[in-house]
């Protein structure tokens, strides 16, 4: 069963599963208006953020979600969507390919430092179980 907790969106309770931070009712309305800005780009490759929120009365910040969660891809840059590191122009998700990279490669080097701590700590010491005399 679920943690309870209250929606992110609209405050109301739900049982969490997974971490999730949003009711199901607000994840509906979220892949609803998703479903209406791919239909709608489909239609208009050449749109800008603005364009479709005129078109789709999509909220903007809500299609720039979308942009971040690598859901949908700019096809140019410098069309206000900013790597959340260093601020260069991409075209979509959170990071650009360098600073994506750099925090990749700092993350497997924090996990194997972790790991060789954690298997040094133990060494010496026999694995598996034995029955003591």
């Amino acid at each position: 069963m679920g943690e309870l907790k209250n929606c992110k969106k609209c405050g109301r309770m739900f049982s969490s599963v997974n971490g999730q931070l949003f009711c199901s009712k607000c994840r509906t309305s979220d892949e609803e208006d998703f479903k209406i800005v791919r239909e709608y780009i489909y239609d208009n490759p050449d749109s800008t953020v603005v364009d479709v929120h005129e078109a789709t009365e999509v909220a903007e910040e809500k299609i720039l979600k979308f942009l971040r969660q690598g859901r949908l891809m700019l096809k140019g840059e410098g069309v206000g969507l900013e790597c959340e590191r260093c601020g260069k122009s991409i075209i979509t998700g959170r990071f650009c390919d360098k600073c994506a990279h750099e925090l990749k490669s700092g993350f497997q080097a924090a996990f194997l430092d972790d790991k060789d701590k954690s298997s040094s700590h133990n060494s010496g010491r026999s694995k598996g179980m034995h029955i003591k005399n």
